[in-house]
């Protein structure tokens, strides 16, 4: 891995000869030598977590993503070699798992089979066969197989209403001053959160979600019977299908711009039909046969991206971009 011995030998020193004890209601243990593990909170743990399953994808033909002790495999499986290659990969993956001493939960281990025409192919890890789920939550967003989201849109909107339920009874106060900033910190973030990921592909899922913001704004004093219009530009919002456009602007500018330029250049592709009347940054629109994946990031994005001036995609910084975004999108939303 390159890394240089001393950096190792001053690993080693640090953790060999460590002591430990016990406490029980003001009594001691006596000391015993701690021969494993790393002591909890530094960054020590993580980084040699991640150099001793670096060697862990090596030989794999699919797709594998780690984050923290959580792997997922994934391929595309058209014909019966596909699904070999994906067992194969499975069976590597034990294979390192058994040599390094580190086993899977295979009763944790779920296949989830995506796509309508997808043939459903069974897999296994080791002898266990994995169990077929419909949705799954990773990472705090609810996915299922079929995609569209809108499981992850109700689990959204209830969290939200719950929150909002609370401030409502324990609350006594409806001024703005005081829910406005509530709404913001407790309530709003349920209902943005990773939605550069699943953001609601019908439109019955966009209104479930703004109907949270418009129970809200009807909170307030003296605002119960204005229309929602009015109600947002009082209170300085605006609605959630706008600010996800304004952060879908942010995550491209990162994706093309910004710290993720590398994983940017497999999602996008810079256009080669370039001149004066384009910022200069003009991506190429995708062409899919399928609706749902118009609705994906890489896609649904392009074409506002596109029309942002120059100015702002030209920015240095995100900061830059920000403003400059901002400036150009006043007329269609206030920040709040």
């Amino acid at each position: 891995m390159g890394i240089n011995m001393k950096i190792e030998r001053w690993i080693r020193n640090w953790l060999t000869g460590r002591l430990q004890r016990v406490i029980l209601k003001g009594e001691l243990s006596g000391w015993r030598e701690v021969t494993s593990g790393v002591p909890q909170g530094l960054v020590l743990g993580p980084i040699l977590f991640n150099l001793f399953i670096t060697d862990l994808d090596t030989k794999s033909g699919s797709v594998i993503i780690k984050f923290a002790d959580d792997t997922k495999l994934g391929g595309i499986a058209n014909l019966e070699r596909d699904r070999d290659i994906i067992q194969e990969d499975l069976d590597d993956l034990v294979h390192w798992s058994n040599s390094n001493r580190m086993k899977f939960n295979s009763e944790e281990c779920k296949v989830m089979h995506l796509g309508i025409n997808n043939k459903n192919f069974s897999s296994k890890l080791g002898t266990h066969q994995l169990e077929v789920m419909e949705e799954e939550k990773d990472l705090g967003v609810l996915v299922d197989h079929r995609t569209t989201m809108s499981r992850q849109c109700d689990m959204a909107m209830k969290k939200a209403n719950a929150v909002l339920g609370c401030i409502w009874r324990d609350i006594s106060s409806r001024d703005k001053e005081v829910l406005v900033p509530l709404y913001k910190a407790l309530v709003r973030p349920h209902l943005e959160y990773c939605v550069q990921f699943w953001s609601p592909m019908f439109k019955k899922d966009e209104f479930k979600l703004e109907q949270v913001q418009r129970r809200a704004t009807r909170m307030t004093r003296k605002m119960e019977n204005l229309f929602c219009e009015r109600r947002l530009k009082e209170l300085g919002l605006f609605s959630l299908t706008k600010r996800r456009l304004r952060g879908d602007m942010i995550a491209l500018y990162k994706y093309i711009r910004g710290i993720n330029t590398r994983e940017g250049e497999e999602l996008f592709k810079l256009s080669t039909n370039v001149d004066t009347r384009t910022n200069g940054y003009k991506l190429v629109i995708g062409k899919f046969r399928l609706e749902i994946r118009r609705r994906f990031l890489t896609i649904r994005g392009v074409k506002f991206w596109n029309s942002l001036p120059r100015e702002a995609v030209g920015a240095k910084d995100l900061s830059g971009f920000k403003i400059k975004l901002n400036k150009f999108m006043e007329e269609m939303i206030m920040m709040g």
